[in-house]
């Protein structure tokens, strides 16, 4: 599910605010060139991107930090204030709309909302949930996906146990990536910036269910 959260929200984000990505941060850069080289706007949005993208997760590795030294499970906070980012940036969305410029104050206000609601996404893989697979960038997902495709030739019993081990936990959660953009661009369509009720509702659940069941339960829902 967090995948599917992951390009559920890149991709509104890509849509409502002018080529921005709110997930997959680095993509900013090339869209930076494409502002620069056609004048289309948007270059601070872009440039901003990358250190409130640091900051927040600096913010959340030192969050982890604090609660798990008081022994508290630091999932459930994590997704509940990505949750309340997410509404936060959905609400600004809502107000500031219709967007006229990618450079309005309340449209770059708008999109670091979002480029902080997923740098906790991208810091939780990395420090709380580090045995799941990455779910907000799908490269490095399908580059080892295909590698382990070739490797199921191989001779070694074990090489091939475990790409397919590799294989169940990374096809779903690029199944699930895919899945989240397309309902995402059609659910912005739809419904404007309202559409991320569905993200916000996803984590929500996430959270209760994480506090409700052992330290495991999240571990099919990574997808």
């Amino acid at each position: 599910m967090l995948s599917l959260v992951a390009g559920y929200v890149d991709v509104v984000g890509f849509i409502a605010l002018f080529g921005l990505f709110t997930a997959h941060v680095t993509g900013n850069f090339v869209m930076l060139g494409v502002a620069l080289a056609h004048a289309t706007g948007g270059v601070l949005a872009k440039l901003l991107a990358l250190p409130v993208f640091a900051l927040s997760v600096a913010a959340t590795k030192i969050a982890v930090d604090a609660m798990q030294a008081r022994g508290r499970p630091p999932l459930p906070p994590l997704l509940v204030t990505q949750g309340l980012l997410l509404a936060a940036f959905m609400l600004a969305g809502c107000l500031a709309s219709p967007m006229a410029s990618p450079d309005m104050p309340s449209a770059i206000a708008t999109g670091m909302l979002g480029v902080a609601a997923m740098a906790i996404q991208n810091a939780q893989s990395r420090i709380v949930l580090t045995d799941h697979v990455p779910t907000t960038i799908m490269t490095g997902n399908s580059t080892q996906v295909i590698i382990d495709l070739v490797e199921l030739r191989s001779a070694s019993a074990d090489k091939v146990a475990a790409a397919k081990n590799r294989l169940r936990k990374m096809v779903p959660a690029i199944a699930a990536f895919a899945a989240g953009a397309v309902s995402g661009a059609y659910a912005y369509v739809q419904a404007s910036y309202w559409c991320l009720a569905v993200p916000i509702l996803i984590l929500l659940a996430l959270a209760y269910s994480y506090r409700a069941g052992p330290a495991a339960s999240l571990a099919g829902r990574q997808a």
